[in-house]
């Protein structure tokens, strides 16, 4: 399990350098791909880069009590605990979580790792653009942490929630659900 001080720090230094060209689906679900580089800790010019998807299951309206019924499935049985302290953290930095009232359900798939010999600067750069070549709209480049790396992925899945609520408040309010 990791100490406030991991998550904190991992939450401070995540950076998504490539953002999906869509948001979470307001009446369906929705997939992101996922790259994340890291630098190994114990290693000089190492770099490991993770590639998986996330899953945001189709939004569902619960009371504002359930929304610890958010399930975190396939992720590390710490995940919920981080998940819990997270959520605490962007309250106390004054962020509207309202959204999460809503539910969601992150599936993590299977997550496949390599180990690149080279500079983060450099592997950075070869992960984006091959990005800029496929052009996969789908797909997020984040950087993280290595030793906590999910949480890094757990920013990102909030990062999407925040960038997607209004328009899916738009979208409920429109059908007379909200």
């Amino acid at each position: 399990m990791h100490s406030q001080d991991d998550i904190h720090y991992a939450l401070e230094t995540t950076k998504v350098l490539r953002e999906p060209d869509r948001r979470i689906d307001t009446f369906g679900e929705t997939r992101f791909e996922f790259q994340l580089i890291s630098e190994l800790m114990d290693r000089s010019g190492e770099v490991r880069i993770r590639t998986g998807e996330v899953e945001a299951q189709r939004p569902r309206i619960l009371r504002p009590e359930s929304y610890r019924d958010v399930e975190l499935e396939g992720f590390d049985p710490s995940a919920r605990a981080k998940f819990d302290r997270m959520v605490e953290k962007f309250r106390s930095e004054g962020k509207d979580l309202a959204f999460l009232q809503y539910g969601f359900q992150f599936r993590r798939g299977q997550v496949h790792e390599e180990i690149i010999h080279d500079t983060m600067d450099a592997v950075r750069e070869r992960v984006l653009e091959d990005i800029r070549r496929s052009g996969n709209p789908a797909l997020a480049v984040i950087e993280g942490v290595d030793d906590a790396w999910e949480i890094s992925v757990l920013k990102f899945s909030f990062e999407m929630i925040l960038r997607s609520h209004e328009i899916n408040a738009f979208d409920f309010k429109r059908r007379g659900l909200i």
